[in-house]
């Protein structure tokens, strides 16, 4: 099992002046012991679960960046992409630079976008649901089309025209950075994970509910003829709270055990006080290690 930091909030001690400074020790501590990947959120206003929304967000893309130059290893990525937020192709051009200038570490985190209320504020259309998954598949493909050398032509869609999808330079991973579609809806949802996707994520609301969602995804599968084991298989953790010094690290490697026998290979969360840094190094000390092998 691997395991990924999730950044869902950036209001740490010393607020916007230390912000930069902050940001880059949690990142360059996340990859030294030993996180394969670090995950930003794709919101404009801190969301309500986390706290109130004028707390400090940073821009998904722009922080990736400034995470990548502070890092080395570590795969890098949005949990996820709100489709809604930007152009399709200015979005692969986003994608496609972050992975070029990385060194090949990006991956292409999308989803259907939920927080009205940062659409309304800056005047985004916030299409409805039925809409934003017909914009969310054709994303998809615009960034697969433009992904390719050969085929560098128009794209018509119902929601998007392009009269060409030049994309230079082509990202460095091949065929193209790996496509994560977050969300765990039944009919729609999973079966775009199914059709085009390299990895799934879902909740980990508890292992019953992340087996359920992985077992519709394999009857998606099938329908098509493609094979489940082709998709990674990752959830995303509301919080991994090992406490101030690595108390509670027991705990943590319990309920990723739980999750590895329902088929999770990675965990992508947040950690409880990552900005004091010793929880971080509690993980990479007492849980990276013993969940590897599971």
């Amino acid at each position: 099992m691997k395991l990924g930091l999730q950044i869902s909030n950036f209001t740490w001690k010393g607020r916007g002046p230390m912000l930069g400074e902050n940001l880059a020790t949690i990142a360059r501590t996340a990859e030294d012991v030993g996180y394969d990947s670090i995950w930003v959120m794709d919101h404009l206003f801190q969301i309500p679960p986390i706290g109130s929304a004028h707390m400090e967000m940073l821009e998904a893309y722009t922080a990736l960046a400034f995470i990548a130059a502070h890092t080395r290893t570590t795969r890098l990525g949005t949990m996820v992409t709100g489709v809604t937020y930007r152009n399709p192709g200015f979005l692969c051009k986003q994608v496609s630079t972050l992975d070029v200038l990385s060194g090949g570490r990006a991956v292409f985190g999308i989803g259907a976008a939920w927080f009205d209320r940062e659409h309304k504020a800056y005047g985004i259309p916030f299409p409805p649901l039925k809409e934003r998954f017909e914009r969310l598949e054709e994303t998809i493909r615009i960034c697969k089309q433009m992904w390719t050398t050969k085929e560098d032509g128009p794209f018509q869609g119902k929601h998007y025209q392009f009269k060409e999808t030049l994309n230079s330079p082509q990202p460095l991973q091949k065929p193209h950075p790996p496509i994560l579609i977050g969300g765990g809806g039944e009919k729609k949802t999973l079966k775009l994970v199914a059709q085009y996707a390299n990895a799934c994520n879902v909740h980990a609301y508890s292992p019953e509910f992340v087996a359920g969602k992985f077992a519709v995804l394999r009857r998606h599968c099938e329908a098509i003829g493609r094979n489940f084991d082709e998709i990674e298989r990752t959830v995303i953790l509301s919080g991994l709270d090992v406490g101030p010094g690595g108390e509670r690290t027991g705990e943590a490697v319990e309920l990723l055990g739980r999750l590895a026998e329902v088929g999770v290979q990675a965990v992508y969360s947040w950690v409880s006080g990552a900005d004091k840094i010793a929880p971080l190094e509690a993980v990479g000390r007492d849980v990276i290690p013993r969940v590897r092998d599971l």
